[in-house]
């Protein structure tokens, strides 16, 4: 059964911001449910690992019988070894680790302006720094309203601080883990990389390295797990939407909405994350909607919205194959 291409570009929308909503608030639930942040990172590698390490031995497998040498990191990344490193250190393992741990500070509805909302920022001055890519007036002043509406959001959180909270300590892990993300993207961006051997690379190198690393560290009893205490519906929870949902999935379906929607329709699109995140902390979390996090959702929002409102129409049409998914993050799952 074939669909047209409209269905499949409404479907991949809609189960991409799903998605993405979808990674915030359950994060943020994770952090009570007994996982530690290094565990549920353990738990989204292990589960992406387990569906995209075989595609990419198989996608290589042609390449490998004409005797070319391809890949890296003994066949299990489609990319060679030093992007591999650089894109798996930042959009693989650095993101994940950052991302999880923020939620244990601060609660979702700041993640919900804070990673998504600054990932437009990032990515562009990280392009405009190592790119070379021009900034339109209209969409910095898109992005004066992407920070106008973290310092309202993380400012309140930095002036708690003196009292002794510690929401700030999150704001700043997600904003971090944003800027990874997008120094991530503007590097897939800059060598021009298939989204699916991205993804593959990343998740390769946050194998090879982590896995073992963590292994040896618990074992070792230097790095504490719960692991143990958990149960398995838990830790195969986690593997499944923060591995192959978060990662896997919503990387595809991005990728696909891309195609058909164009890059800067998809970004309005994906703009409607912070404000369903958010709203499902509260609905779901019972998270207080306080009036700076409203004020800073519809600065960022607005900053996204307004920076791409006056593309050309040109962009509506198929974007490269290189453009690379964010899970939240996405990253931005």
């Amino acid at each position: 059964m074939r669909f047209s291409s409209k269905t499949v570009g409404l479907a991949s929308a809609v189960i991409t911001v799903l998605i993405w909503t979808g990674f915030i608030v359950i994060a943020r639930a994770s952090a009570s449910r007994g996982l530690l942040p290094l565990d549920i990172a353990l738990a989204r590698i292990l589960g992406a690992s387990a569906v995209l390490l075989p595609w990419a031995w198989w996608l290589m497998r042609p390449a490998r019988r004409a005797g070319e040498q391809v890949g890296s990191l003994w066949g299990l990344s489609p990319l060679p070894l030093r992007q591999t490193v650089q894109t798996g250190f930042l959009g693989g393992f650095l993101y994940a680790i950052l991302a999880y741990t923020g939620f244990f500070y601060a609660p979702a509805s700041h993640a919900s302006v804070l990673m998504p909302g600054s990932l437009p920022l990032w990515t562009t001055l990280l392009a405009w720094l190592f790119l070379r890519e021009k900034v339109a007036a209209t969409r910095a002043l898109g992005l004066g309203f992407i920070v106008l509406g973290d310092v309202l959001v993380g400012g309140a959180s930095l002036l708690m601080a003196f009292d002794g909270g510690e929401v700030w300590k999150g704001d700043l892990l997600f904003m971090t883990a944003a800027m990874c993300w997008a120094s991530y993207s503007v590097l897939v961006r800059r060598h021009g990389f298939d989204a699916v051997r991205a993804t593959m690379a990343i998740t390769a190198f946050a194998f090879v390295c982590f896995v073992p690393l963590f292994a040896v560290l618990v074992g070792l009893s230097i790095l504490p797990t719960q692991l143990h205490q958990a149960p398995w519906s838990e830790i195969l929870f986690q593997a499944v939407f923060q591995g192959v949902g978060s990662v896997v999935i919503s990387g595809i379906t991005f990728t696909q909405m891309v195609r058909y929607y164009g890059p800067v329709r998809s970004t309005m699109i994906t703009a409607l994350v912070p404000g369903l995140s958010a709203l499902g902390a509260v609905w779901f979390l019972g998270e207080p909607m306080h009036w700076n996090l409203l004020a800073g959702l519809a600065l960022v929002t607005g900053g996204i919205l307004f920076g791409v409102r006056q593309a050309k129409k040109s962009d509506t049409s198929p974007a490269p194959a290189h453009v690379s998914a964010p899970p939240q993050t996405g990253g931005q799952p």
